[in-house]
């Protein structure tokens, strides 16, 4: 059986990834399956900069809106809906194309991860959120740093719903999620991957990221937190910790002003981006791409179809 050819397109969040793979589909007959782990919700637009019908451009787009705001989702769930769906597109004689910022779920594909097969232990995850409640974030975040420091290491300590999931699988499997890191791309023999990378000037990419929290605001980002509160989805739901929801929430309940809660959304966006690309970093066989380089959109993406090309003819 032959392999399925399948471009991933990675990046920090705000480089460009979803414009880009937009084109990159258009231009080679391709279908788009998200690998973003907020973009999976229901209702949960703007704050995850999900891409709307319109800028989709007709390019059929899958895993978006999965399931609904309280409703569990994880890496395993992730990893068989996306594998069923790059068969599914491979199928129809589309190119498979997987874009997105969430570390996690891509090393799904391109690795054979046994965590995977680890869902939930409920009663372990309410015990770490007692333990939180009564001994504080930090507690847990140092649990984590004794049993899977790199995993610690790439987490922002109030960063809970990772930290608390990072326990859970290590409690489960008794493998640490770092245990993955940096594996041989070639692991994995259902695909022949080609990894495209993006990457910008920190300076530049950090100013896309605060003008895009503008726009988001701009664009009703307060008023969608709120619908979601009013429709009693609760603040403690893990999709409602995610950026631009719990910072909204902090502002909506009084406890920031909004330009406190917009500060800090700029500011904990940046350092996610620095540690999304912290994680890609350690993948092997990335073709990373420096978008400064390039004049125009239109010389970038030849560039970058030209690259897929020719490494799709060398591994057929």
């Amino acid at each position: 059986m032959s392999k399925i050819p399948l471009i991933v397109i990675l990046g920090p969040t705000a480089v460009g990834k979803t414009e880009i793979s937009i084109e990159i589909a258009k231009l080679m007959n391709g279908e788009i399956i998200s690998a973003d782990s907020m973009q999976i919700y229901k209702y949960m637009d703007i704050g995850t900069a999900k891409p709307s019908v319109e800028e989709r451009q007709g390019v059929p787009h899958h895993l978006l809106d999965v399931v609904y705001p309280d409703e569990n989702f994880n890496v395993a769930l992730y990893k068989n809906l996306a594998t069923k769906k790059i068969k599914e597109v491979y199928s129809r004689g589309k190119l498979p194309i997987v874009a997105g910022g969430t570390g996690l779920y891509i090393n799904s594909l391109i690795y054979p991860l046994d965590f995977t097969d680890a869902h939930e232990d409920k009663r372990y995850r309410e015990k770490l959120e007692r333990e939180m409640e009564e001994k504080g974030k930090g507690y847990l975040y140092n649990k984590l740093k004794l049993v899977d420091p790199q995993t610690a290491d790439r987490l922002h300590p109030n960063d809970v719903r990772r930290i608390i999931r990072a326990l859970e699988v290590y409690h489960i499997t008794g493998k640490p999620m770092s245990e993955y890191y940096g594996r041989d791309i070639r692991r994995n023999d259902q695909y022949s991957i080609i990894l495209v990378g993006l990457t910008m000037d920190r300076d530049r990419l950090y100013n896309r990221i605060n003008k895009r929290v503008d726009l988001m605001v701009e664009n009703g980002l307060v008023d969608e937190v709120k619908w979601l509160m009013e429709k009693g989805y609760d603040r403690h739901l893990n999709s409602m910790q995610g950026l631009g929801y719990k910072e909204i929430i902090q502002y909506l309940l009084g406890w920031r002003t909004l330009e406190e809660a917009i500060y800090i959304l700029k500011r904990d966006t940046r350092r996610f981006a620095k540690r999304q690309l912290t994680w890609f970093r350690r993948l092997t066989h990335v073709n990373w791409i420096e978008i400064d380089k390039f004049e125009d959109k239109e010389e970038l993406i030849k560039h970058i179809c030209d690259c897929v090309m020719g490494k799709i003819e060398n591994q057929v």
